[in-house]
């Protein structure tokens, strides 16, 4: 079977996961993707010939945080370009392949050729859990907002899919039809890791901003922090900033007894499966991270705080051995669950048994 599959350049959580369900796919199907940005790169090079380079969207910062303005803004100012791209490889990728399903995570143009080609598609991702499921997390009146949005946003960006399999570290209850909550999926690297007790602290910062990262951590000169994601590189007093290596980056996420990151799903997930307690504080205007970082909390897997301080490190650190507790109740098996459902789903998609 021929199979399209569409996936977004920000943050590489989407190539990563993407290229763990492409390896099981490939097997036994004839695979297309399209991507844009640092997922093209990444993907391009694992899979050549089989990866058509898009324009995506992208975030816009102000202040330290996500900023609607911005955004909509930044992607304004592109579309020119952005239309020419998708509509010039559109025509390309139409006359070199021809699909009979379409595969998106959470990305649009994927979303658009299967429309307007009449073919079908399925989702797999994560942010479908704010439509499809029913959230019970604390929320105040400014999450509330962001929920609204953020839902109404999820809702538009690929509706009609013939089935939506969602990601998700927690459990929460399916509300609409043709929708399967499924485990995270979780990096092959991740998955064979083997998992240890040390004494460092890794600190993960994936996104822009303000930060007062340094100044906090030094607070504690009688912890190890081991920081990834930051330009710098080189030792401040307790703090080590490690240059990127994937190979160290998971060696030092297995090993350490605790993290400390923003509200990411994909670093939160593989943080859960490697049973590591979490020190959550998402990124303001980003619902989907407030969520992430309020069900760590509810689960007993870490604590989700607004901004990171000495104080509140203090009393995460306190706790580690109830989320120790807790996280060793927590049962993945790899990626097996999602594989057996979405090869169950095309076996009688391919029967005609699915539209």
């Amino acid at each position: 079977m021929n199979i399209l599959y569409g996936v977004p350049g920000e943050g590489m959580g989407h190539a990563t996961r993407t290229a763990v369900i492409v390896d099981h796919l490939i097997q036994h199907h004839e695979l297309r993707l399209v991507a844009s940005d640092r997922a093209f790169q990444f993907l391009n090079k694992r899979y050549p010939d089989k990866v058509v380079e898009i324009e995506g969207l992208h975030f816009g910062f102000k202040d330290g945080k996500v900023s609607k303005t911005a955004t909509l803004e930044k992607n304004l100012r592109n579309l020119p370009k952005t239309l020419r791209t998708n509509f010039r490889e559109f025509f390309r990728l139409d006359a070199d392949f021809i699909p009979d399903l379409v595969i998106s995570d959470f990305e649009s143009f994927s979303f658009v050729y299967a429309k307007l080609h009449g073919i079908p598609f399925i989702s797999i991702d994560n942010m479908q859990v704010m439509d499809r499921c029913k959230l019970e997390i604390p929320m105040d009146s400014t999450a509330k907002s962001d929920f609204k949005l953020a839902r109404q946003i999820v809702k538009a960006k690929v509706p009609g899919a013939s089935h939506y399999f969602i990601s998700s570290f927690f459990d929460a209850e399916v509300q609409k039809k043709n929708s399967s909550l499924v485990p995270p999926i979780i990096r092959q690297s991740i998955v064979d890791a083997q998992c240890t007790r040390g004494n460092h602290i890794l600190v993960y910062q994936s996104s822009g901003g303000k930060s007062n990262l340094e100044e906090v951590l030094n607070a504690l000169p009688n912890e190890a922090f081991k920081v990834y994601g930051k330009a710098a590189s080189g030792q401040s007093k307790n703090i080590s900033y490690m240059p990127f290596s994937e190979e160290g980056f998971i060696a030092d996420f297995a090993s350490a007894k605790a993290v400390i990151a923003n509200g990411g799903f994909s670093f939160i997930s593989e943080a859960v499966y490697l049973k590591k307690p979490v020190y959550s504080f998402p990124l303001p205007g980003q619902f989907e991270q407030y969520m992430n970082a309020a069900y760590i909390e509810k689960c007993g897997f870490g604590r989700h705080f607004k901004e990171l301080t000495t104080d509140q490190l203090k009393a995460f650190l306190y706790d580690l051995n109830v989320f120790d507790a807790n996280l060793a109740n927590y049962k993945q098996n790899g990626n097996q669950q999602l594989f057996q459902q979405l090869d169950t789903w095309l076996d009688d998609f391919e029967k005609g048994l699915c539209r």
